[in-house]
């Protein structure tokens, strides 16, 4: 793992307003883990204690539900901090991190985060800006799982992860999610997931193999979710 200071990530977070002997400080007493696919960075009810900056990798935060399924709330990606809402407000987490692909991150305890936030006001509003930002991003997902229907969503969903996440060399979408995994972020059981894949398919709107999907009339898509 690189020293903080070097490291280019933190430019994608509230780490990026900290000082350099900040930066030096943190990078002290930060720790260093690999999560393996399928691994879970924290649980909800957890109290975790600090923060996770994602180095390397894809996780999805998910809520369990009153009937047992987890619902995926978002996909994070590098640079991203975890669990700062929960330092924020001294709670236990809200939602569980599990790793889509192998990750690096790196855990910052909870008393060197309150230290910055205490003396630095730009890492401060750097981070409650963040929060309200996954706010934001929540109050839109609850907007359109109650106004669009599950087809205008999955549109969404696979064009979402074709400009956040990026293509392979064959064209197909980087990051490669179950078809429980898509369900859950639209909303549906998984059988209709299967089957407005298979529908999207036949119209030519993507091609399926096996776990691959590649979008192949981007348009088409955008016309659906507008």
């Amino acid at each position: 793992m690189s020293k903080c200071e070097q490291c280019i990530v933190r430019e994608f977070s509230a780490l990026k307003t900290l000082s350099k002997d900040e930066l030096i400080t943190m990078s002290n007493c930060k720790t260093a883990i690999t999560i393996k696919k399928g691994e879970a960075i924290f649980s909800e009810g957890e109290n975790v204690n600090g923060v996770f900056c994602v180095k390397e990798g894809v996780c999805k935060m998910t809520k369990l539900s009153a009937n047992g399924k987890d619902q995926i709330v978002k996909l994070t990606q590098k640079g991203e901090l975890l669990g700062q809402r929960s330092l924020i407000s001294d709670e236990p987490a809200n939602l569980s991190a599990i790793a889509v692909e192998d990750m690096q991150v790196c855990f910052i305890p909870k008393s060197e985060i309150l230290g910055f936030f205490n003396k630095n006001n730009n890492f401060s509003m750097s981070l409650m800006k963040s929060v309200c930002g996954d706010l934001k991003d929540a109050d839109d997902t609850l907007v359109n799982l109650a106004q669009k229907n599950v087809k205008e969503r999955l549109a969404q969903t696979l064009l979402y992860l074709e400009e956040t996440f990026g293509v392979l060399e064959d064209k197909s979408l980087r990051l490669q999610l179950s078809r429980d995994e898509i369900a859950s972020i639209i909303g549906t059981a998984t059988e209709s997931c299967i089957r407005l894949l298979s529908e999207f398919k036949k119209l030519g709107l993507i091609e399926l193999q096996g776990k691959k999907i590649t979008i192949l009339d981007r348009m088409k898509l955008k016309r659906i979710v507008e």
